[in-house]
């Protein structure tokens, strides 16, 4: 399995708090962020992991240089500055066509190593017809969550915006294939700027889209989201 990282944004709701470090460089679990998910795709059998970081801010670049002897699988890092998430996304998923099967999270997604590992194992084994597999979420403490509709066999019929089916919201993982490729493609040449609606465009292409609970995750957007983040971890290690 192929994994992606999206770690270009400016981070400055955490900077406008007090945090001056870029995002994917806060330590948590005693790494950097970003260092954090390297270990974790490393241990669930990554061959290649790409990776777009901020160009304005070199240092998530430089640390990765500093890891790549060490890394069981090929790194690639692009750094840019971009528009929106979209175009990040675009530019990393450019990175990953035409390879099989890959994830994407963004750097500041916060979750249990071991529930992650049972997703990337359930998408590399899922059916051939099976297009996307996003990992989704029963704790909602997002601003502004993505609400995930589901059918009885976990299938996703629906992105929206509001609570009409509030079971699940989406974790920020994305596990894709090259059939997304030109719903993404549609979606830049036709102005859209918000992953949530490149999520709906794959449902509205009709591509068999699978939802996976991935248990309680959560992103990093502000200062008082790391004593989360670590109550979370702290608690999972404690139950495994």
């Amino acid at each position: 399995m192929n994994f992606g990282i999206l770690a270009a944004g400016e981070g400055s709701r955490l900077s406008a708090e007090g945090i001056t470090v870029p995002k994917p460089m806060i330590e948590l679990d005693g790494d950097p962020m970003i260092g954090r998910l390297l270990r974790i795709f490393g241990r669930c059998g990554a061959e290649e992991v790409a990776v777009v970081t901020n160009g304005e801010r070199h240092e998530t670049a430089q640390y990765l240089e500093t890891l790549r002897p060490e890394l069981p699988f090929r790194l690639t890092v692009t750094e840019a500055v971009t528009p929106s998430s979209m175009h990040t996304f675009a530019r990393l998923a450019q990175m990953l066509w035409g390879k099989g099967r890959f994830i994407t999270t963004t750097v500041d997604t916060v979750f249990d190593p071991d529930a992650f590992a049972s997703y990337v194992r359930a998408f590399a084994r899922a059916d051939s017809d099976v297009d996307a597999m996003m990992a989704v979420t029963r704790y909602i403490d997002d601003e502004k969550p993505l609400y995930v509709r589901t059918d009885a066999d976990m299938n996703i019929t629906a992105f929206t915006d509001t609570d009409d089916n509030p079971v699940y919201v989406s974790a920020g993982i994305y596990g894709l294939d090259d059939s997304a490729r030109p719903v993404l493609e549609n979606c830049l040449a036709s102005g859209v700027h918000r992953m949530r609606n490149f999520q709906r465009g794959l449902v509205e292409t009709g591509l068999k889209i699978k939802a996976f609970d991935i248990g309680q995750a959560l992103d990093v957007d502000h200062a008082s989201d790391l004593a989360k983040a670590r109550e979370l971890l702290s608690t999972n290690k404690n139950n495994g």
